[in-house]
């Protein structure tokens, strides 16, 4: 007989590069930077990144839940020694499934694992009680990247709100290309139908078509609508606004048509629209129509807030990517602003004909923070009925101001 080869049982896990890395990673961690609370929303946070899965995430707030506060402090040592049979009663799966998922933790680098010689998991202290090292479930690593998992959260939902916004946007250029192809004569019609159509086709199932499709064939729709509607050609400063390729331009672009009636020509039928703050713009408007054109008081000089007043009253401004550092670069930002909002051309061109630049500025900047808090369903309306107060005389755009940058610092301090 020939001589029975003895296999030696496995110790602890198979060790890669890759592990061996984060190992070394977790212990360059400065403990007492992150709490174990921020560990377990950002835990909790990552199954939208498709990092790890719902269950995993489970067990991963699980094991920052199970070691105490204070190990996260200066000089904690934040290690789990809890038995995979325990934490499997714990989570409610099986123990096969807790070691898996462990093991696809320690290789996503969320956690890393130091094995004993009996597969125990137990601290070693020192002489004062401290534990100085163990044999468990090494949380430390998640203190090194918190910084990095957090960003990439939150680059995520930004891309996320990003995809929504362009998805509305196109839902709502077809839906508005169909409402104005429906007043086209029979043969414009067929024609119209037949491009919007192979359109549709082109981008299939909405949901679920990437960014830069929905982006073009929202140009193309709102192309489509305003040669149907027979519109002027776009100014310069126009089409330049709508060739950016700046991602956060052409992603946070979104159009909310407030009324049943967005291609009328008649503008009673757009006041008397019951949406939002539509209604209010109405009741405004005709409060204005009765007075004389001839007749209207001068616009009176308005005390105009600073620059940095407003910028902090508006964080919608940095939201959609803008940082004007002057009036004029603010100014220059009127156009894009109102496509941001839905704003149309000709509510922005009376808003600057009756305000000048810089107040139309502060305005529109006012209507979009409003609008991205979602506490106006009509910007264009909203805009319209500033223009009317101004004209009017009525309008104090500093208390606006003051007012939202009120609000915001009452928000950030709760």
């Amino acid at each position: 007989m020939g001589n029975t080869q003895m296999h030696q049982r496995p110790i602890g896990r198979r060790i890669t590069p890759q592990r061996a890395q984060f190992r070394r990673l977790a212990e360059s961690a400065d403990i007492g930077t992150v709490t174990r609370a921020q560990l377990a929303v950002l835990a909790q946070s990552l199954t939208c990144t498709g990092l790890i899965n719902g269950t995993e995430s489970h067990l991963l707030v699980a094991l920052i839940n199970t070691v105490p506060a204070d190990s996260f402090d200066r000089s904690g040592r934040p290690i789990v020694f809890k038995s995979n049979q325990q934490l499997a009663f714990e989570i409610g799966r099986s123990v096969g499934r807790v070691s898996r998922m462990l093991s696809s933790l320690f290789d996503a680098g969320l956690i890393t694992m130091q094995d004993s010689g009996n597969y125990k998991r137990y601290p070693i202290r020192n002489g004062d009680g401290e534990i100085t090292d163990g044999c468990g479930i090494d949380l430390r690593i998640l203190i090194v990247r918190y910084a990095e998992l957090d960003g990439l959260v939150r680059q995520v939902r930004a891309e996320k709100k990003a995809a929504d916004a362009g998805l509305r946007r196109y839902r709502g250029a077809l839906r508005n290309a169909l409402s104005a192809a429906a007043r086209l004569s029979e043969d414009s019609l067929n024609r119209i139908g037949a491009r919007i159509e192979r359109l549709s086709n082109i981008v299939g199932i909405a949901s679920k078509a990437s960014s830069r499709v929905l982006r073009r064939a929202t140009a193309l729709l709102e192309w489509l609508i305003e040669r149907m509607m027979q519109l002027p050609r776009r100014s310069a400063e126009a089409q330049e606004t709508q060739n950016m390729t700046c991602p956060h331009v052409e992603n946070g672009m979104h159009i909310q048509i407030a009324t049943p009636h967005p291609f009328d020509e008649s503008n009673h039928e757009r006041r008397s629209a019951k949406a939002g703050s539509a209604s209010k713009w109405a009741f405004e408007e005709s409060l204005g129509r009765g007075r004389s054109e001839i007749n209207q008081p001068r616009r009176l000089p308005q005390a105009m807030p600073a620059l940095r007043d407003v910028l902090s009253a508006v964080p919608a401004l940095k939201t959609y990517g803008f940082a004007p550092s002057s009036w004029a670069e603010l100014a220059r930002a009127i156009p894009l602003m109102c496509r941001f909002a839905g704003i149309s051309e000709d509510a922005r061109a009376r808003a600057v004909e009756q305000m000048g630049e810089q107040q139309a500025a502060v305005a529109v900047a006012v209507t979009l923070e409003k609008y991205d808090r979602q506490e106006v369903n009509s910007p264009g309306g909203y805009l319209r009925a500033m223009t009317d107060r101004a004209r009017a005389g009525e309008l104090h755009l500093a208390r606006s101001v003051f007012g939202l940058a009120a609000r915001n610092s009452t928000e950030v301090r709760h």
